[in-house]
């Protein structure tokens, strides 16, 4: 299953609206089955802070665990968000 993120908006950047949409994203896109991966698609995406992907991330990987992926992007604010993240 593929989310396109920039349903949740172009300007991502709060952390309430990333619970908000990782909410919105566990409530009405259920994977078809339990092995389902769960990729998420950055294209359209203009900016993104690491605080909304952390609230985000985090809400699905509680329901869904290392079934979420992050699909490669070329926005700088995506992937520094996402090496935000990853880091210690």
């Amino acid at each position: 299953m593929k989310i396109e993120i920039k349903k949740f908006g172009t300007i991502l950047t709060s952390r309430p609206a990333g619970r908000e949409a990782a909410l919105i994203a566990k409530s009405y896109l259920k994977p078809k089955d339990s092995g389902e991966k769960m990729e998420l698609d950055f294209s359209g995406v203009k900016v993104m802070t690491p605080s909304w992907l952390d609230e985000f991330l985090q809400g699905l990987s509680e329901a869904y665990g290392d079934r979420v992926v992050c699909l490669p992007s070329e926005n700088v604010t995506v992937m520094e968000s996402l090496k935000a993240l990853e880091e210690p």
